[in-house]
């Protein structure tokens, strides 16, 4: 064989032998990984926040001597529901009695003296035409007339004062609610020199939930619903759902009923109070409770399953397979966590095909083959197994 043609032969070869291992290349490379994707799809959800308070009292009474004196009796039970009106504790009502006493018989003194200036006035009115009596005494039987009417006056009012002092000996609840421990005893001296505070009386149906929020996120959910990203609820609309400290959710809702106008410059936050049913007193006031707050609603947000949620040094991300087959990183904002779901409150657009299952398999900018993910059904405890068939 000449040279060209050895030449030629082997040229052949090599080629032969480069269309021979592309072809086992191209026949190893290995197809898409199949990853299971849901469509994401815009929503309109409540726009929820997790938060803590405190419980306070619907209303609070100080139940104080407003007379002075020696108490007798505490006549309630104390941790007791008391009524409006009921008699809490008694007070030694003999020096208020006898008060009174006094006060009715300067009544009855002032009376006896205006019944005799009258009858002077009058006679002197039916003799002052026949010129029987001076202008003068005419004058001074109508002054002393006066002055007895004003005398009887003030006696009147006088017997009043001392019957409301007497009624003080009896110590009232001014609301309905618990009453709280008393704060003296039976023979100490009460209302000497200052009002004692005898007891505390609150009423716990409802109770207030006093909570806070940063001015800083106030100032962003309001930007938010300018732009038309969510809609507030105002106070009355604004519900809270309490937790107990089993997890379970309180059987009554809330309803937020006072925002403050104004920050408050030692914490930088807006304080906020709604309003708790508490038919049964399961709740206490002074306790910390943990509560949902349904501010309003959200638009155009997404539900996106937990493992479909991935973290790193830049935030949440999900990974979406484009029109084009390929796997994209999405960055997305996440609000709170609602059961087996995270919401995406942006981030996505309606009709991403977000994966969720399969993700460890793909990378961004690498082909993927998307179906739509189904959820495993989780196998139920107790659940019989099939036995394996017998070979044959």
């Amino acid at each position: 064989m000449t040279a060209p043609l050895r030449l030629l032969a082997l040229t052949c070869a090599a080629t032969l032998t480069l269309v021979g291992c592309k072809k086992q290349e191209e026949q190893a490379a290995p197809p898409p990984p199949d990853v299971g994707v849901i469509d994401a799809k815009p929503q309109t959800l409540p726009l929820q926040r997790e938060l803590v308070g405190r419980l306070s009292p619907y209303r609070s009474a100080d139940v104080r001597a407003r007379v002075a004196g020696v108490l007798q009796k505490r006549v309630y039970e104390e941790g007791s529901n008391v009524k409006e009106g009921q008699v809490l504790f008694l007070i030694d009502p003999a020096q208020l009695q006898a008060a009174l006493n006094q006060a009715e018989g300067a009544l009855a003194a002032a009376r006896a003296t205006y019944a005799n200036a009258r009858a002077t006035a009058t006679r002197a009115r039916s003799l002052a035409p026949q010129k029987y009596v001076s202008q003068s005494d005419l004058d001074n039987a109508v002054a002393a007339e006066r002055s007895g009417a004003a005398s009887v006056q003030q006696a009147e009012a006088a017997v009043a004062n001392a019957r409301i002092n007497l009624g003080y000996a009896r110590v009232t609840s001014p609301i309905t609610g618990l009453a709280g421990k008393a704060q003296v005893t039976e023979g100490a001296l009460v209302g000497q020199g200052d009002v004692t505070l005898l007891t505390t009386v609150d009423q716990i149906d409802p109770l207030y939930v006093n909570f806070s929020m940063t001015a800083d996120e106030m100032s962003a959910l309001r930007a938010a619903q300018d732009k038309g990203a969510l809609a507030l609820a105002g106070d009355g609309k604004t519900t809270v759902q309490v937790n107990l400290p089993d997890g379970t959710p309180y059987a009554h809702e809330g309803t937020l009923d006072f925002s403050a106008p104004t920050v408050d410059p030692a914490t930088g936050a807006i304080s906020l109070r709604a309003q708790l049913p508490n038919p049964d007193h399961l709740l206490l006031p002074g306790t910390f409770v943990s509560f949902n707050a349904n501010l309003g609603q959200r638009h155009n947000a997404f539900l996106i399953p937990q493992q479909a949620v991935q973290r790193d040094t830049q935030g949440g991300y999900v990974l979406v397979v484009g029109a084009d087959g390929n796997v994209v990183r999405k960055n997305v904002v996440l609000g709170n966590q609602q059961g087996s779901n995270w919401l995406v409150s942006s981030g996505l657009e309606g009709g991403d095909k977000v994966i969720v299952s399969g993700i460890q398999k793909v990378k961004a900018g690498a082909p993927a083959k998307p179906s739509p993910w189904q959820p495993q059904a989780a196998t139920k405890p107790g659940a019989a197994v099939p036995a394996p068939e017998k070979k044959e």
